[in-house]
């Protein structure tokens, strides 16, 4: 919620200083590319309520309890499907590449898993665990000086690993050595997952970056992307800053709403 909020705020104060690099829509031109007869806003609605009804039925079964997040997973599928159907977009050619894609994903994440999960068993073998505890033990600033080291590495790692590889690899390694020196596993939790967020966004393998160029149009190049991006990375190591000065917030906004 804060990372959005942060997001919108720097959007609007763009748009706001910068009002040509945000023109209005041309309610006309717009009506004419869709080629919908009826009201903007009865578009509107029709194309933003299924999604967030989706999205509803997700995190609202993880919340709720109804559902662990890989069952919701399966709700999200489900849902989608429902989505194309409604919308009279599923095929049969459609469905195949989704399944596809699918199974294409997660063999690779499967692999990458069983990959981790034996460099971990060869590396605590052979003593690299008591090797970096010994190494974050020595380290000047103590448990700070050694959660800033870890950070920087998985920020660093953000260039040229996706956070599969991170997550399966260096957290494993690195996560129960910190929470043994008495962090608090839901703060360490937090900001790991927000500095993986990093990894989405700065290239040459940042996710995000490549689904936007996916749906760009061809005039707007690839370096502009990643110019444009810089600021959202700042805005994210803000948002680590605010959370290692002020650790409340990792669980103050969950208790209070």
């Amino acid at each position: 919620m804060i990372l959005v909020t942060l997001y919108v705020a720097y959007v609007a104060i763009i748009a706001w200083l910068k009002p040509e690099i945000a023109p209005p829509a041309n309610r006309e031109e717009l009506m004419r590319e869709l080629g919908h007869k009826s009201g903007l806003g009865t578009l509107l609605l029709k194309g933003l309520i299924p999604p967030i009804l989706l999205i509803i039925a997700v995190l609202g079964s993880i919340l709720g309890g109804l559902a662990t997040p890989t069952e919701a997973s399966a709700v999200g599928a489900f849902g989608a499907l429902l989505l194309a159907l409604a919308y009279r977009k599923l095929d049969f050619a459609t469905l195949k590449d989704a399944l596809t894609s699918t199974t294409r994903v997660t063999s690779m994440v499967f692999m990458i898993l069983i990959g981790a999960a034996l460099f971990s068993l060869v590396f605590r073998a052979y003593g690299g665990e008591e090797l970096i505890q010994e190494l974050f033990d020595h380290m000047p600033g103590g448990v700070a000086g050694a959660t800033l080291v870890v950070m920087l590495v998985i920020f660093l790692l953000g260039f040229i690993l996706d956070f599969i590889e991170i997550t399966f690899v260096v957290v494993p390694i690195i996560g129960p050595i910190l929470l043994a020196m008495g962090l608090d596993p839901i703060w360490l939790g937090i900001m790991i997952a927000i500095n993986l967020q990093t990894s989405f966004l700065t290239p040459p393998f940042g996710f995000a970056l490549f689904y936007l160029r996916g749906v760009a149009p061809a005039s707007v190049p690839t370096t502009a992307i990643y110019r444009g991006v810089i600021p959202f990375i700042l805005l994210q190591l803000a948002m680590l800053a605010a959370l290692a000065f002020f650790p409340g917030l990792a669980t103050w906004l969950p208790n209070n709403f």
